[in-house]
């Protein structure tokens, strides 16, 4: 891919050079933003680079670049700038919606110093290559970016595109190089666990082929005799999408040959954890990008929690948050939403494995923000034992909840308890979802949802630090579907008041369905629970 420029070719010799080059210059950049001591500009390129044939199985997911927006809390410091990118127009009340929020900044302000820039493109292709393809765009940001020694990039994931386009604008990106990429793949994840000395999942890495695959089931069953189940996964999957639960056969043969026909006639049978999937076009992308296989996670209350973290450009590691991640869909592997903080009977557990794969992902050169999930099982005597899942190299579905938190509650995360500690002095909670969705929201406005807001007092209240945000607005009237974090002084509180937002939607449409045509409660038992 080519555009003209004299940095040639993705990834050639003179675009690399240059990007070292921008990268040496993020450290002090860094420290001065912090500090808030001289003007900067941020370039939010919210694409999500990843797989798009597996990003088309989540509905809305154009919409997906809205997640970012809570950055827009960067203009609440008088001497900066933003640029915000997207593909297609943002409703000019979800801008609004936002910047209302900053705390001692009129709207005009702030909206004096942002730059939004839509492309008009709703083309299933990554928003960092449609800017690339648009040099004029690009001389448009470059000219408010002025500065280039005061600037730098922010995206959703780095890959070889978000390269490029900190070199073409001649700003460091924040985010790792993504030359690392491979240490956030199903394979590299496993790789770095074993180095972190974390417990994760028995399996096999680097798969190519059915061959491979079930060869490595065969390994499994020889290692775990009795062993039920196992799950396959794609190396470059997000949201449980590209995973896929095998059952293995009972009884299973003896006889080498049996044995591995029984096995892999077994694979017929998987069990997709998102829609669309077939075993011919899995199989195309397991030969295409690798996957693995591993061991399912047997336990009767098992969780799914996870840990936060960023490396700051000096090569600091900070703990962001933990969360406890609600699962759903066929074979509940789906990201659905998340508890913050995770629950305190495994909290410090997690913390300490993810802070000893942090470290490593550290010293490896990671920068930005990642994520390590969990699958934590309860032990005999009491304890739980956390076994490492896989590590996302870049923001994720808990990303944008904890940054209203951020936006909103104006204090800090204490490291030792994982509470956030509010301007207030007290603990904050909050539940979280970016997949509410029905039916009959199809048709709702911004304008409509924001009146809602005022007329049943359910938004957020600075005074009290408590209320509902909402994100991810621009995809509720097309897809009925839209983010939401609810925010109080306790974990029943902060999923109440999620309760009575989901209720207020439902009795103002008329819903009486969940994503999948059950009943709309969060109080059936066959509503989507923690697995």
């Amino acid at each position: 891919m080519k555009y003209g420029t004299p940095f040639g070719p993705l990834g050639s010799p003179s675009e690399l050079e240059r990007f070292a080059e921008l990268q040496a210059k993020l450290p002090a950049i860094s420290e001065a933003y912090r500090a808030g001591e001289t003007p900067h500009t941020s370039v939010v390129v919210p694409s999500i680079s990843v797989n798009q044939e597996e990003l088309a199985k989540i509905h809305g997911s154009a919409f997906y670049e809205e997640r970012l927006l809570f950055t827009l809390m960067r203009l609440r410091n008088p001497m900066s700038r933003m640029i915000y990118v997207t593909s297609q127009p943002i409703h000019g009340e979800i801008l609004e919606y936002y910047l209302q929020h900053l705390p001692g900044i009129p709207v005009s302000r702030a909206r004096e110093r942002l730059m939004v820039v839509c492309l008009y493109d709703a083309s299933p292709t990554p928003l960092t290559r449609k800017v690339l393809e648009r040099p004029r765009v690009l001389e448009r940001m470059r000219r408010f970016i002025g500065d280039p020694e005061t600037a730098y990039l922010t995206c959703y994931n780095s890959t070889a595109l978000e390269r490029r386009l900190a070199v073409e604008l001649g700003i460091p990106l924040h985010a790792l190089d993504p030359e690392l990429l491979w240490m956030g793949t199903k394979t590299g994840s496993r790789r770095v666990f074993a180095e972190a000395g974390v417990d994760f999942p028995l399996g096999s890495n680097d798969l190519h082929s059915r061959d491979d695959v079930v060869a490595a089931l065969d390994d499994l069953a020889r290692e775990r005799p009795g062993i039920r189940k196992a799950v396959v996964k794609l190396n470059e999957s997000f949201a449980g999408e590209g995973n896929a639960i095998y059952r293995f056969p009972d009884p299973l043969p003896d006889d080498a040959a049996a044995r591995r026909s029984a096995l892999w006639g077994a694979l017929d049978d998987l069990e997709w954890a998102g829609s669309g999937e077939t075993l011919d076009g899995f199989l195309r992308k397991l030969d295409e990008m690798g996957g693995v296989v591993e061991e399912w996670i047997e336990g009767e209350a098992k969780e799914s929690p996870s840990v936060q973290m960023r490396v700051h450009p000096d090569g600091t590691l900070e703990v962001v948050s933990t969360h406890d991640q609600v699962l759903g869909g066929p074979s509940g592997q789906v990201y659905l939403g998340c508890r913050f903080p995770a629950d305190e009977a495994y909290r410090t557990t997690i913390l300490r494995a993810g802070v000893e794969v942090g470290r490593i992902l550290a010293r490896n050169g990671v920068l930005g923000r990642f994520g390590v999930d969990f699958v934590v099982v309860p032990q005999d005597d009491g304890s739980w034992r956390a076994y490492a899942i896989e590590i996302n190299l870049r923001m994720g579905g808990t990303t944008p909840p904890f940054m209203a938190l951020e936006f909103l509650g104006g204090g800090t995360l204490d490291p030792e308890t994982g509470l956030y500690i509010a301007a207030d002095g007290k603990p904050k909670y909050y539940y979280a979802t970016d997949n509410l969705k029905s039916p009959a929201y199809r048709g709702l406005l911004p304008e409509d949802l924001l009146d809602l807001l005022v007329e049943y007092g359910i938004h957020f209240k600075q005074l009290s630090l408590n209320g509902v945000l909402f994100f991810m607005i621009g995809a509720l009237s097309q897809y009925g579907k839209l983010g939401v974090t609810s925010i109080g002084d306790s974990p029943e509180a902060a999923e109440a008041l999620y309760e009575q937002t989901v209720d207020i939607l439902d009795r103002t449409v008329g819903a009486t369905q969940d994503t999948f045509g059950r009943p709309r409660s969060l109080f059936e038992s066959d509503a989507p629970r923690m697995v």
